[in-house]
């Protein structure tokens, strides 16, 4: 085996056959699931157990990031939804219409990553209002569950996809 051959064993597009796809989906889905609305979620365990500054703090993290997605929202939003629609339907044609392996998986990881975008928005928006440390921690205590719940589906039908296509062409090509 020469370098080459090695190189491109290692960077090979054909994604669900490829470890570095399924170590790249696995850390998509530990990150949104750790950072809420912007925010690392063992901030909320530590507000709770802590309360005081930390609490404050955590109050301060979440003001700053809701004002800071409310204004991205507020000011290129529609401009950012045409965008993702347009790279979405692209992606989705040329993975499922003309059978582009790499963009299939793309679009298993970029499909959800939108949705979680829409409810990490939507808890921006219920969360612009002033709350207690006790409502703020339950909010996000139930926006985290709402994207892990997003993050196991998508784990698994991205599987059952990835297992699908490597028994149809086979592992080798």
């Amino acid at each position: 085996m020469d370098l080459f051959s090695l190189i491109v064993e290692l960077i090979d597009l054909r994604s669900f056959s490829n470890l570095w796809y399924w170590i790249a989906l696995a850390v998509l889905w530990s990150s949104a699931s750790h950072w809420v609305l912007g925010v690392p979620y063992d901030m909320v365990g530590r507000a709770a157990r802590l309360g005081g500054q930390t609490a404050q703090d955590l109050q301060d993290a979440v003001r700053i990031q809701v004002n800071r997605l409310l204004y991205i929202s507020d000011v290129s939003g529609f401009l950012m939804t045409a965008f993702a629609f347009f790279v979405t339907t692209s992606l989705l044609m040329l993975g499922f219409i003309y059978g582009v392996e790499f963009a299939q998986a793309v679009v298993l990881m970029l499909l959800p990553m939108n949705i979680v975008a829409l409810i990490n928005l939507r808890a921006a928006r219920i969360l612009k209002a002033p709350h207690d440390d006790e409502a703020l921690r339950r909010r996000l205590t139930r926006t985290r569950i709402s994207i892990q719940l997003v993050g196991v589906l998508s784990i698994f039908v991205t599987g059952i996809w990835g297992m699908y296509q490597n028994l149809t062409i086979g592992v080798l090509g």
